[in-house]
Formats: C-alpha cells, structure tokens, sequence
C-alpha cells in the first residue's frame, strides 16, 4: 500500500479525502463540512458537478462500479450504497486509503423480516455488505468504521419525511394503516455529515458499526402531526384498511418518481423502528438535532 503524505486526522501536511456518492443526501452536507476541516477531496459521483461546488473540491463524474479513476486519498467515506463498496476496497487501497468511513442504514436491521421481497433483499444486501467491508477493509490494512443512519431528511430531497410532508400539503389528508404507533427517529443529513468528522477524530471508533437514530423518538402519527402544524394545518387522518393501502401502495410503485413506496411501508406504521445512539454518543460525542418538522417544511418550499 502506497504509505500517505500525512495520517488521515493529525493535521499535518495536506490530507486528501475521496468522497464517493458526493450529490446523495450525506454527501452534499459533507463536502462542505471536509473543506472546513482542512481537507482537499475528490468527489465522486455518477451526475455532473452542482453549481456552487466548495474550494478544494476536485469533482469526478465517475461511477464508482468502474472503479475511482484518478482520484487519490488517505481518507475514504463511503455514501454511496453500501453493497458497492465491497469491490472496491483493492482500488481504495491502491489509492493510498487508509481510514474508511462507510454510511449503511439501519433497514439491515428494521427490514430483515419485512413482509415484501424486495424489502427484505434490502436488508439482505446491507447486511453481507456489512460483513464484506468489515473482512476487505480489514484485509487491505484500512482502520474502518460503519455508520448506520435511521429515517435520514434534508434539503428537501429525501423520500422520507420530505415526502410525507409533499403529500400532506398536497391531498391535506393522510392515510393511516392501524395506530400510527410505531416509533421513529428522523436524522438530518448535516447531522450525519458532522458525526463522520467526529467519528473519524475518534480512535474508539475503528473496527465499529454504530447505529445514528435522530435526536427525536416519536410516533409515526406524531411525526405527521408535525408536520400538518409546521404547514398550519389541521391534522386529517383517514383509516384504511390494512390490506387496501397495501394495494394503493403496491399501484402507486408503478408510477414515475414513485418506485420507492412499497406494501410493507403500511405494515411499518405501527412498528417501532428505534435504535440506540448509546454507544455513537459515548465513543465520538454524537448529538444530532430534535425533529424539526418546521425546517423540513421549508426545505419543500413552504406551505
């Protein structure tokens, strides 16, 4: 392995850090925060460069299935699929790369006995991609660290709580499979970006997954309830059938821009899908925002 100019978090000298997965919702919130902290990056990404693009970002429209091109670094972090990632740790160490950070979800744990396919494949595919970073990266000398978010908003662009709020403004009615009890913890992407610089600082952290709940535990209808306040509305509910909104979902998949929803999302309502941020604030101080379902609503451009 080619030996760096500099360790990756000592300051010393120049410290490059490729980025892969830069236009994702993480990734437009940590460039920005690596430039900050004093490191040049090689941004990867399948799409063209954003207009305003941070000094000391050099981008490369790449897809990273065909490998990282020309980009160099000590620093790796990874916010682009998880499963992608596997194949390219010989390229990353070739590279220079010795310490990894790797956003995953924590839909390897909350999905893995969904009641459709495709969900529990999801979670399938996480979880061996989990196994196959933690072996790879080990193998090629890289010190590494697993971050797994929860229900991860921001800019508006999420199909998370974005969407929920879009939809609210948009029919004014919500519907609701059962109770709406189950328990949720949305997490901002700017508050994933800040944890992997913390994290990165943290010797705790190397050889670690950490789970990255947002700093809000809420029920589901609670989050909606939110919502509907933060657009200056009246919550309306409606009641649907278990078995009907699984069909409405099943059909909305089918249209354009919709092929995230899927049957199980009704199944979830009264799920509890909460983690434990223990272990992430103990070791790297992490201490993201409360829900803050006014500054979603902004991010879709207002009521």
């Amino acid at each position: 392995m080619p030996a760096p100019a500099s360790s990756p978090a000592d300051g010393g000298g120049a410290r490059r850090a490729i980025v892969t997965g830069a236009t994702g919702l993480v990734g437009i919130f940590l460039l920005p925060r690596l430039v900050a902290a004093g490191w040049e990056v090689e941004a990867l990404s399948r799409r063209a460069a954003p207009a305003r693009l941070p000094a000391g970002v050099r981008w490369h429209v790449r897809d990273v299935a065909q490998g990282l091109g020309t980009a160099r670094g000590t620093l790796a972090v990874h916010a682009a699929p998880l499963w992608l990632l596997p194949p390219l740790l010989p390229a990353l160490a070739a590279a220079g790369v010795v310490r990894l950070l790797a956003f995953g979800s924590t839909s390897r744990f909350s999905k893995q006995d969904a009641s459709s396919a495709a969900a529990r494949a999801l979670a399938g595919a996480l979880a061996r991609a989990e196994d196959a970073v933690a072996a790879g990266a080990s193998a090629q000398g890289m010190e590494w660290t697993l971050l797994r978010p929860t229900l991860v908003h921001g800019a508006g662009r999420d199909r998370n709580v974005s969407a929920m709020a879009r939809f609210i403004r948009r029919w004014r009615v919500f519907p609701l499979a059962g109770e709406g009890r189950g328990l949720r913890q949305p997490v901002h992407a700017d508050d994933l970006a800040r944890a992997c610089l913390q994290a990165l600082d943290a010797p705790a952290t190397a050889g670690r997954a950490y789970d990255l709940p947002g700093g809000s535990t809420l029920p589901y209808r609670e989050m909606a309830e939110r919502l509907y306040a933060a657009l200056g509305r009246r919550p309306r509910f409606v009641r649907v059938p278990l078995a009907l909104l699984r069909g409405g979902l099943t059909a909305a998949a089918w249209l354009p821009r919709l092929g995230h929803l899927s049957p199980d999302m009704a199944d979830r309502m009264d799920h509890d899908q909460a983690f434990d941020a223990g272990p992430a604030r103990a070791d790297f101080g992490y201490d993201p925002r409360p829900f803050d379902a006014a500054g979603v609503v902004g991010d879709i451009g207002g009521a």
